[in-house]
């Protein structure tokens, strides 16, 4: 059984269980379902609000879809959900992303 179908057993069996909606988000990004895995987030967020890893991953396929401003969204809502639950590697990891996002370090340099 290939991973996703296990996942979608996992979810018709407990469908409130917010880390198996996750992994589904997570593996529909894996495939390239981007629209699918939003979808999937965006459940996160409205159904299981304070599941901080959700914003991240959010934001970084928000990023990928080339909606940036809705990716900055997903990572402030994130550092908030991570500051209210001291979530200290959550934090900085949604720190890190956001910063990186918002202040574009890709920078050259002339010789």
């Amino acid at each position: 059984m290939d991973r996703l179908k296990q996942l979608m057993q996992f979810y018709d069996e407990n469908p409130d269980d917010p880390f198996v909606c996750y992994c589904i988000a997570l593996e529909k990004v894996k495939q390239s379902q981007f629209d699918e895995a939003l979808d999937w987030f965006t459940g996160l967020t409205k159904d299981h609000p304070d599941y901080v890893a959700t914003y991240y991953h959010m934001g970084k396929l928000l990023e990928e879809m080339k909606r940036n401003d809705d990716a900055s969204a997903a990572y402030q809502k994130g550092i908030e959900k991570a500051r209210a639950q001291q979530d200290h590697h959550a934090l900085s990891e949604l720190m890190g992303a956001y910063n990186e996002l918002e202040n574009d370090f890709d920078v050259e340099f002339d010789d």
